[in-house]
């Protein structure tokens, strides 16, 4: 159920999510916290940090090309990597989505600590309309290290625009019935992604039909408030 998405929201990561104590870690506790700011961050690119798949090696590309991302939320900033060689048509697509705005001002819908943090709805106009664009599957050459962006799914070629960040090694999930493709890493902010708070289902996260209809709304309506997405901007 990777609400990953939530097409897979309810298939495909459900399928490969960690049980039992793997999900127990501390991560998505804290609402705040006081984890790096946008003045901390150095914007200076680090190397490429993505690793082949294993049997991978002699096929996946060189990485010479980063897009760096900031990405302010409410328990403190990221420093996300873009790879565009790494996976064209996902890279392409979550840059497009945080230079038309879709990423600012929306929750951290799932939070499965030792597992992923998924985010990536936007129910107001004109974002929603990306919800119905889906892009094509990218080969799977590139591990799902702790740290690395993969976009979420139903099913083959149904990406848009939900994406998790792995807090684990998650290379099952490069499975190919799986076929989740890391496209990015967050270089600065981990900590950050560890504090996210962990709101509606244990699994499922928040009820995503209902942040699609008014999400508004039903973020005001809860008890709990999710990690919020500030602003993402490309440097």
């Amino acid at each position: 159920m990777l609400r990953i998405v939530v097409p897979l929201t309810a298939l495909a990561l459900a399928a490969c999510q960690p049980s039992g104590d793997n999900g127990a870690s501390a991560a998505g506790q804290a609402a705040g916290g006081t984890a790096s700011t946008a003045a901390d961050i150095d914007a200076t690119p680090l190397p490429p940090g993505l690793v082949p798949l294993p049997g991978m090696e002699g096929v996946a590309p060189e990485i010479t090309e980063i897009v760096t991302v900031i990405m302010q939320t409410t328990a403190g900033d990221l420093r996300i990597q873009v790879y565009p060689q790494a996976a064209p048509n996902a890279a392409q697509r979550f840059v497009e989505l945080v230079q038309s705005g879709f990423y600012d001002d929306t929750p951290v819908s799932r939070v499965v600590p030792g597992f992923v943090a998924q985010f990536g709805v936007n129910w107001r106009q004109p974002h929603s309309i990306w919800r119905q664009r889906n892009f094509d599957d990218d080969p799977t050459l590139f591990a799902l290290e702790r740290g690395t962006l993969a976009f979420a799914k139903a099913g083959p070629n149904t990406n848009s625009t939900q994406v998790f960040i792995n807090y684990t090694e998650n290379n099952r999930l490069a499975d190919p019935q799986y076929n989740f493709t890391a496209f990015a890493e967050v270089a600065d902010g981990m900590d950050v992604v560890d504090s996210f708070v962990q709101v509606g289902d244990p699994s499922g996260g928040l009820d995503q039909g209902r942040l699609w209809q008014d999400g508004g709304a039903y973020l005001e309506s809860l008890q709990t408030k999710p990690t919020m997405i500030v602003s993402a901007k490309v440097l």
